[in-house]
């Protein structure tokens, strides 16, 4: 059996996606900005799947939502516009992230700071989420930005995002969040959530990969990441991806309509497997599962190193992950459990278990199989383990 359990990494494209798609390819196939047919019969897809990208969040029809290649970019491209539109053309010079941000707005937070930028990074509390007083007694009256995640991408947790927004809003600071683990999982309001950026990426939520977004509240302005046309009214140049952009659409009018099901059938799931797991001695979970995204569990078992285990569960055909698959090919502690202050040896035992609405009950069965006797046999010849023989798979 092949079961795939890294959904915070990407996501299969539902096939009622791909469909949607498939006639942008070879048949409406012209630059939707040329004035011939051949271009504009694509337009009613392009409005129709901008409708469901706004519906989604909840925009309005004076905000912007920009296509992006990837919420990598849209990140990239706040921050970085950011500092050259308020931080280098007035007074301010501070921006506040937290320590378990993406690496796309971590590293680019360290990219300013090279450039003489001043930032907090805030810390997080055992769960892996910030205190919103840190983020009070942090902003200043030179703080041009905030950039908090909406959900983390290893642990599932769920940032206290409404509140944020209302201090920034308070305060009068640019909020933007990074909402790519968030959407298709829970509910994703801009308007209640008071942000004036949010990032995300369609592969995320069972749309195609290469394709994702930028919401702009109305009145904000950012000065264009890419030059050399009008595209998307001048904010981002580069001929649309049709196709990519349809399955956005599509994909994410499908994840708004499945929020019920990822509440009770995806969590029932991943809760059936968390529970089994934390039946192995000696094992932690990060956060509690009410304040987790309904897929994700990070676990750290302890004696065994994070890529032993995928290995052994890659063997088994089971796909999952240490943590960010950006970031997986340095084989180094985990910075999140680092970050919530966990001991050096179960810093480098994190395995990321993320579900989808595509993962089915025998997949989780075979998943709790398969870790079970790996623990087992990793523990066994782990140096650093005291392995008990009398524990075996029948007890847990």
């Amino acid at each position: 059996m092949r079961v795939y359990l890294d959904n915070n990494a990407t996501t299969i494209v539902d096939p009622k996606v791909f469909a949607e798609m498939v006639p942008y390819f070879c048949q409406m196939y012209g630059n939707p900005n040329s004035l011939h047919q051949f271009g504009s019969e694509s337009h009613p897809a392009l409005r129709a799947a901008m409708d469901q990208l706004y519906a989604g969040i909840n925009a309005s029809d004076d905000d912007d939502i920009v296509i992006t290649s990837c919420a990598t970019e849209s990140n990239n491209w706040v921050i970085k516009s950011i500092y050259n539109d308020t931080i280098l053309n007035g007074d301010k010079n501070h921006i506040i992230t937290s320590e378990v941000e993406h690496p796309a707005v971590g590293a680019s937070c360290k990219f300013l700071e090279s450039l003489g930028v001043n930032v907090t990074y805030l810390p997080v509390n055992s769960d892996g989420v910030i205190n919103v007083e840190d983020l009070k007694n942090a902003i200043t009256d030179k703080t041009a930005l905030v950039s908090i995640m909406w959900a983390n991408n290893e642990t599932g947790m769920i940032f206290p995002i409404e509140e944020i927004g209302a201090i920034c809003k308070e305060r009068g600071v640019l909020f933007h969040t990074d909402a790519v683990q968030a959407i298709g999982k829970i509910p994703v309001d801009v308007q209640k959530a008071n942000v004036d950026f949010l990032s995300f990426s369609a592969h995320k939520f069972h749309g195609p990969k290469g394709v994702g977004g930028l919401y702009i509240r109305n009145g904000q302005t950012l000065s264009p990441f890419f030059h050399g046309g009008e595209h998307m009214g001048g904010r981002r140049s580069g001929t649309l991806n049709v196709a990519g952009i349809v399955g956005m659409g599509k994909a994410m009018e499908f994840a708004v309509e499945a929020l019920d099901f990822e509440k009770n059938n995806v969590r029932r799931l991943r809760d059936k497997l968390e529970d089994a797991l934390l039946q192995i001695p000696e094992t932690f979970v990060v956060g509690t599962k009410e304040q987790r995204v309904p897929n994700t569990i990070l676990i750290s078992v302890k004696g065994i190193e994070g890529e032993a285990m995928l290995w052994d569960l890659n063997q088994n055909g089971i796909g999952a992950s240490t943590g960010s698959a950006c970031a997986s090919e340095a084989l180094e502690s985990n910075p999140v459990m680092e970050a919530i202050g966990a001991e050096a040896d179960l810093a480098h035992t994190a395995l990321r278990l993320s579900l989808s609405r595509f993962t089915t009950e025998a997949e989780i069965d075979y998943a709790i199989e398969v870790i079970n006797k790996a623990v087992l046999r990793l523990r066994a010849i782990s140096s650093t383990y005291a392995y008990a023989p009398e524990w075996h798979v029948s007890k847990l």
